[in-house]
């Protein structure tokens, strides 16, 4: 199932309940607030548009035969209002960041996620049909689930642990991830032995091919 369950209280940081037997934790973690800030909330872009909004409105006001210091002085309003709404943007990152902890284990993904009503999101790697790797020059990046047909996870209770502009097959995603190709060549490694198959047997939309080299030494290292 891939269905949002409320958490009362985690007896695991991150997981709704204790693990079953046999199961056991390869990697835990959180998004970085600032990769959350930049490529979900977009505060790149929305300070952009002021520059461009406000070098519009300055040249306007020259052209109608306003002095350029004064055109420029009548609109600096819209910096407080820039700085009010990037400032915004910010903080509900860290918020969202904040209270969010992804979860690998050697049968699922856990998405724990709500800034203010919590809830938890398995992923069983049984309905998940390919991993997308999407790495950043920053080092960051982020890992997309596709899941099989005959499963459907909804956009809205995902939002923003979910693939952009995937509305009506949502694909659960682990965003801003500041160690992203490490995360994903532990994942590789769990789905590829689950499945009983190579590692470089997953399939990988997107950009770049997740590889398990090393994963059960990362496991190892990360579960002791």
């Amino acid at each position: 199932m891939c269905d949002p369950d409320t958490i009362k209280e985690e007896p695991i940081p991150g997981l709704p309940d204790y693990l079953p037997e046999g199961e056991h934790i390869l990697w835990r973690g959180s998004p970085d607030w600032r990769a959350l800030a930049m490529h979900v909330f977009h505060v790149r872009a929305v300070a952009i548009y002021f520059i461009l909004l406000l070098v519009w409105q300055v040249g306007t006001a020259v052209m109608n035969g306003a002095a350029p210091n004064v055109a420029l002085a009548e609109r600096l309003t819209l910096v407080p209002m820039a700085a009010f709404t990037i400032g915004l943007l910010g903080l509900l990152a860290w918020l969202f960041a904040r209270s969010t902890i992804y979860t690998i284990t050697n049968e699922r993904v856990v998405i724990r996620a709500g800034v203010a009503l919590p809830k938890a999101i398995n992923i069983p790697f049984t309905i998940v049909e390919t991993a997308g790797l999407n790495l950043r020059k920053s080092g960051n990046g982020d890992i997309a689930l596709s899941l099989v047909k005959s499963e459907r996870a909804l956009y809205l209770p995902l939002w923003p642990h979910a693939r952009p502009w995937k509305i009506t097959r949502a694909e659960p995603m682990l965003r801003g991830l500041s160690e992203a190709a490490d995360v994903a060549e532990i994942l590789a490694g769990a789905l590829a032995e689950k499945a009983g198959q190579p590692a470089t047997r997953i399939v990988i939309a997107d950009a770049q091919p997740i590889a398990a080299r090393s994963a059960p030494a990362r496991a190892a290292a990360l579960n002791s």
